[in-house]
């Protein structure tokens, strides 16, 4: 790889997420440290310092890639769901995300993360309106809030528990019918979710 002195302005930040990204998904995050990175990405120990302020900001940086990604993923499985099948198509695409990229999923939410990251602070706000609207545009009655703070966690928590090895993820097909299940059964035990956004 290039050396320090051969970056142009904005390749050695880019490079440093690139090597972050890649050790994440070799050896997960204990392996992540500025020194690694800068090893990785061919440059000298103090250069990612440039752009990071410490491993925590580098984190930060990695998680909002993450959340732009994963924001994108859910958007393609349904950009605006309005119905339980659609909701659940978007509980499954996050899941699938979580299990084809689980260091950096680990990342995002389980990390320590820099709280002046206006970068992670925006990603995270972007998938927090995604999952508002998805509530406001299947359920016009109800709270927004509360309502999307009780979908994000059942999805979240479907996610790790099938990271964990608590759910079966053998087979994608196997992820899609554990995941649709759940998603019904929130419509299910409760009337008026039930009925809500689905004709009935």
């Amino acid at each position: 790889m290039a050396q320090n002195g051969s970056y142009h302005h904005g390749d050695l930040r880019a490079a440093c997420l690139r090597a972050a990204r890649e050790l994440l998904e070799e050896d997960g995050s204990a392996a992540l440290s500025m020194r690694a990175v800068a090893r990785r990405a061919g440059v000298s120990p103090t250069a990612p310092y440039r752009h990071y302020a410490d491993r925590e900001a580098l984190v930060s940086a990695v998680a909002a890639e993450g959340y732009r990604e994963l924001t994108e993923s859910l958007a393609a499985a349904d950009p605006a769901p309005s119905t339980p099948d659609g909701l659940a198509a978007v509980a499954v695409a996050y899941v699938r995300f979580a299990l084809e990229h689980p260091a950096l999923f680990r990342a995002m939410f389980a990390e320590p993360c820099d709280p002046s990251s206006e970068e992670r602070v925006a990603a995270t706000a972007a998938i927090s309106a995604y999952v508002r609207d998805i509530v406001r545009a299947a359920f016009p009655g109800v709270d927004p809030e509360a309502l999307s703070t009780t979908v994000w966690a059942l999805v979240h928590g479907l996610a790790f528990l099938h990271l964990d090895g608590k759910l079966d993820a053998s087979t994608p097909d196997v992820v899609t019918a554990q995941v649709t299940a759940a998603v019904q059964a929130l419509f299910t035990v409760s009337p008026a979710l039930g009925t809500a956004g689905t004709g009935e």
